[in-house]
């Protein structure tokens, strides 16, 4: 198999491991999300930790961390992607797993707006209409059942934040993911200590190991995905990427109506598609100025060759 082809089925698993979460934090539904957040963030740095010292890397946490620039944006970043899991961890909590899954299908159009918002950078009149499309189904959703989709539009903008701040850093995911969970860890611990529940609501009956299990697997469960995703990045391209990161919603979604059994209303039936044909206008778009580039690249290299 070649390195693309390695490349997209990395790209799978990982988003089929992110698709397919709500059904493993459903387990610890009895935990309070603020709690599992904490946990989550504590074994992450032991999985990473683990890692990064495997490697011989633990030196490139340290350096990111060793100037003031760094810890803020690194502060930053840990902020937006804890308030993105602590949303999502809640969402699956009380039941809204459907709007989670809204929230992720929104994301890439949510970032574009935040490209053009705060980067300056330039839409063209399709990504327009598919952030206006989108704004339709927010607001089909909003007047339909009579509340804001909240914890979809904050898993979007906290997801489309971490996403541009991680533009600052200068770092590879895994290196820049446990410098951001080592930030949060003292909190984490301090919450732990103080409105910690001891977890003994338990998993099918007061089973308090089996609860620890489960949040001890939440390290491996934020590490095993990243690292895919890593080694897809490097190996497929943008535009790849992009449209294959579709599947981790479209699980969600399915483990939100089919396993779940969750509340899918005719509001939902209406805003649903118009966010999948916002997506396939956005993700054309993308194709296009993907091939655009490629051909401009490609017309680059051969008028150079020509004059040596």
């Amino acid at each position: 198999m070649s390195e693309g082809g390695k490349g997209v089925w990395a790209m799978v698993a990982a988003c089929t491991v992110w698709g397919l979460s709500p059904l493993f934090y459903a387990w610890l539904s009895h935990v309070p999300p603020l709690e599992v957040l904490s946990y989550r963030c504590l074994w992450s740095v032991v999985v990473f930790a683990a890692i990064l010292g495997w490697q011989g890397r633990i030196g490139a946490v340290v350096a990111a961390l060793s100037t003031r620039r760094g810890v803020l944006i690194v502060t930053a970043s840990a902020v937006s992607i804890s308030a993105n899991w602590l949303g999502f961890i809640y969402a699956v909590s009380v039941g809204h797993t459907v709007e989670s899954s809204l929230g992720y299908f929104i994301f890439p159009l949510v970032a574009v707006l935040l490209g053009r918002v705060v980067l300056g950078e330039r839409l063209g009149r399709v990504q327009w209409a598919a952030i206006g499309l989108a704004a339709l189904a927010v607001g089909v959703l909003t007047l339909g059942l009579g509340v804001t989709p909240w914890i979809a539009l904050s898993l979007a903008v906290t997801f489309g934040a971490y996403g541009l701040i991680k533009k600052q850093l200068a770092l590879g995911p895994v290196v820049s993911v446990t410098a951001e969970v080592l930030v949060l860890s003292p909190l984490a611990l301090l919450w732990i200590a103080v409105m910690g529940t001891g977890v003994g609501g338990g998993v099918g009956g007061g089973n308090a190991p089996a609860t620890h299990l489960l949040l001890a697997a939440s390290g491996p469960m934020t590490a095993l995905p990243l690292i895919l995703f890593s080694y897809a990045a490097r190996r497929v391209r943008l535009s790849t990427l992009g449209l294959v990161q579709y599947l981790n919603p479209t699980l969600q979604f399915l483990c939100a109506v089919v396993v779940f059994a969750e509340s899918f209303t005719l509001w939902h039936k209406i805003a649903f598609p118009l966010i999948w044909i916002a997506l396939v206008l956005y993700s054309g778009a993308s194709l296009a100025q993907d091939r655009a580039a490629r051909r401009r690249a490609s017309s680059a290299g051969t008028s150079a060759a020509s004059h040596t």
